[in-house]
């Protein structure tokens, strides 16, 4: 069993050395990292989505914006959009599964805001019928998906794809990623004099 567990820990590593070793990526980051601090200093919102493990990536992201990331500061105004159960179930109910974050992307959305949609196959239905609706409602959308980038790529202003197929693995880049999405969005928009 530790050689699994060794062979995990590189398999991680070696992901995440792909990413250092990748300038586009590195870029789209830091154009992202630009969009949303623009949004926020336009008094917008940023929104997020996924399905299962992105699901609570999304909520996890959200919650380092809206509460804190490495100090205290002003809240920023951002939501996981799964994180109402009641709504969640009832237009999956009414609508269909397919619909529940278009629905609120539709109801909290408005032009200028940022959706931000992680799927590691990047062809979730709910997850790329939000960003039609996102990019409908004049909003940016930043993906990140994994290396195949599936079929939000073509419908996002910026993809984050990271280079594997192994959704564990795209999941931990993804946290990678937002992590430094949000220390560098926080030390942006609240700088320490």
């Amino acid at each position: 069993m530790q050689e699994e567990i060794i062979h995990s820990i590189r398999e991680s590593i070696a992901v995440k050395e792909q990413v250092l070793k990748d300038p586009q990526l590195q870029h789209t980051l830091e154009v992202a990292i630009r969009l949303i601090v623009d949004c926020f200093r336009n008094e917008g919102k940023v929104l997020f989505c996924g399905n299962g493990g992105s699901a609570a990536d999304a909520q996890h992201l959200a919650a380092e914006l809206s509460g804190r990331f490495y100090y205290d500061r002003a809240p920023l105004q951002a939501e996981a959009l799964h994180v109402n159960s009641s709504f969640v179930t009832a237009v999956a109910n009414d609508y269909g599964y397919q619909h529940v974050f278009a629905r609120m992307v539709e109801a909290w959305g408005k032009k200028d805001d940022i959706l931000v949609a992680l799927s590691t196959s990047g062809n979730s239905d709910n997850i790329n019928l939000a960003i039609e609706k996102a990019k409908q409602l004049q909003m940016k959308v930043i993906g990140f998906s994994g290396a195949e980038g599936g079929s939000m790529g073509p419908l996002c202003d910026l993809l984050l794809k990271v280079p594997s197929k192994d959704t564990p693995r795209i999941q931990e880049s993804h946290i990678l990623l937002g992590h430094i999405l949000c220390e560098q969005i926080e030390k942006d928009l609240f700088p320490k004099s």
